[in-house]
């Protein structure tokens, strides 16, 4: 966020008072503190070593990871099976996940290229290149929002991918990191930090962190064995709910957040 001076030469001169740090710049509002309220589960492939996440008309989308065995999905909620899968080339390790349009487009961790798919039949259409490290992506109907593990999102053209803007992301005023996958809703941006069970919902235009959410306690402690970090948040516009996993989670959650 670029800030001006607009205050005329001299006026400090004047009043001393109104120009102190105190007067002309507020300290950080506190973020809400909110959890997961747990509406209902689904059954979730535990070797779906989940990266990016989407809801959109009644199936999910799903990004996974790995060299040699990343994916792009389409999977059923009720039941969990895995309605049309497509392998990614050996070299690319899959990531976040947008929707634009009547495509989709898929990062890859280190590769700094994004795949692009129909999403109705899930052909690969095409590629666009990056630099840098890509981890989350979301779309907010005008641009793309795009995370690779530091405290900054760039803001990227939806057609061309190319970077237009950056935004820092903050809590109480300090830089927070581990941005992972991401989600564009409700007006907000929703990120998981990487490795915590603790997701943020952030101001897409000052970079604020509004809300710390915990999603912690989902999983049982038998679920819990050989299972990977929270990771993947989808939203469904028609309930105002959200769905949650994580990287080879035997569960998907269907939850809405509420105040601690």
């Amino acid at each position: 966020m670029l800030l001006r001076n607009a205050l005329p030469a001299g006026f400090c001169g004047l009043l001393a008072l109104a120009c102190s740090s105190s007067a002309l710049s507020s300290p950080p509002a506190e973020p809400l503190q909110l959890e997961v309220k747990v509406l209902k589960s689904y059954r979730h492939d535990p070797e779906a070593y989940t990266q990016g996440l989407i809801w959109l008309d009644g199936h999910l989308y799903e990004s996974t990871g790995h060299y040699g065995r990343s994916t792009l999905r389409r999977v059923e909620l009720e039941t969990g099976d895995v309605d049309k899968a497509v392998a990614l080339p050996e070299e690319f390790f899959g990531e976040g996940l947008a929707v634009v349009g009547d495509r989709l487009i898929q990062l890859s961790w280190r590769e700094q290229t994004a795949l692009l798919w129909d999403l109705a039949s899930l052909e690969r259409t095409g590629e666009l290149s990056y630099l840098g490290e890509g981890w989350g992506l979301c779309y907010d109907g005008s641009s793309l929002y795009m995370s690779d593990g530091s405290d900054v999102l760039t803001v990227r053209d939806a057609k061309t991918l190319d970077e237009i803007g950056r935004l820092q992301v903050t809590l109480s005023g300090r830089p927070v990191g581990n941005l992972n996958e991401l989600e564009c809703a409700e007006g907000w941006i929703y990120a998981n930090v990487y490795q915590t069970e603790t997701l943020l919902r952030i101001d897409s235009d000052t970079g604020e962190v509004r809300a710390t959410i915990d999603a912690s306690g989902m999983l049982s402690a038998a679920e819990r064995r050989g299972v990977d970090v929270l990771n993947g948040i989808a939203y469904n516009g028609d309930t105002g709910s959200f769905y949650l996993t994580g990287k080879l989670w035997p569960k998907l959650f269907e939850v809405i957040f509420v105040e601690k």
